[in-house]
């Protein structure tokens, strides 16, 4: 008689542990939060998270004071190549002549991207885009340095809300990329050192409006 084989005796032991019925032994874990409720200000976790994995947050209270920070920002750091994309926020830039491109014109030279985003994620301190905006999937990605323009009606407490914004906003079709960018970007592959901006950006900027 054929021996039976240690493959044979493994499906054996599945075939009878699906015959088998058992109740779920957690059937409310799907509803179980993973954090505690969290009552204080999203914002300011927002800013403690963003900072925490090297972002850098900046609050405004208003639109001249945007474009104050972002005038000091772009000279200190003697910014030049300054893309942005979305209509909105090139209305806002050009209201008070702050100077960016508009087109992808020489953009292989690109310093700057500035967008929007769909949300910020308070609990970690995580922006979400999308190509669902007019920045499309290389102007958060392709500039050396990536500047977020964003809402305080934006922020939400964790992903799951987000994706909630996300669906509400694209009920028809969502985007075909969507990206939760933590901080920027990074890697440890080469003899784990730790190295920003190896497939990204090397920094991070969120300007904050209050909404």
């Amino acid at each position: 008689m054929k021996d039976t084989t240690s493959k044979e005796k493994m499906l054996k032991k599945i075939r009878k542990a699906l015959l088998e019925k058992r109740d779920n032994p957690y059937p409310n874990l799907e509803d179980t939060p993973l954090y505690e409720n969290y009552t204080d200000h999203i914002d300011l976790l927002f800013a403690e998270q963003l900072t925490a994995v090297a972002g850098n947050f900046v609050f405004c209270e208003d639109e001249i004071q945007l474009i104050e920070n972002l005038l000091h920002l772009a000279e200190d750091k003697n910014w030049r190549k300054i893309y942005c994309w979305e209509p909105e926020i090139q209305v806002l830039l050009g209201k008070y002549e702050f100077p960016h491109y508009t087109t992808d014109t020489d953009f292989l030279n690109a310093e700057v991207g500035i967008t929007a985003c769909e949300s910020l994620i308070a609990r970690n301190g995580s922006v979400l885009v999308s190509n669902g905006n007019s920045a499309g999937r290389r102007l958060s990605i392709y500039p050396h340095v990536h500047v977020v323009i964003a809402f305080t009606s934006q922020l939400v407490l964790d992903l799951k809300d987000a994706f909630k914004h996300l669906k509400m906003k694209y009920p028809e079709s969502t985007p075909t990329m969507i990206s939760n960018i933590t901080g920027p970007s990074r890697t440890a592959d080469i003899e784990k050192t730790l190295v920003l901006g190896a497939h990204g950006p090397k920094e991070l900027y969120v300007f904050l409006l209050d909404s």
